[in-house]
């Protein structure tokens, strides 16, 4: 009975704690326009709470690679 309780309130806890958001690779945001668009949308709309959360940083390294690579084709590389 002991054990009972707090086992019982952890498992209380984790159910009414907020779904996390998936947490998206470079690669699958580099991949995907509109998701990357999303993502950086409103990780600008709101930067004091979302700007250094992983999925912004990733859009924001995402971004960038996709602009280097276009700066190498732009420039016959």
């Amino acid at each position: 009975m002991k054990r009972f309780l707090p086992v019982l309130a952890v498992l209380f806890l984790l159910a009414c704690s907020a779904q996390t958001e998936k947490v998206y690779t470079v690669d699958e945001l580099a991949a995907d326009d509109a998701l990357l668009t999303r993502i950086i949308g409103e990780c600008r709309n709101n930067p004091g709470e979302l700007g250094n959360s992983p999925n912004c940083r990733n859009a924001e390294a995402a971004d960038g690679k996709l602009r280097l690579e276009r700066m190498r084709k732009s420039l016959g590389g």
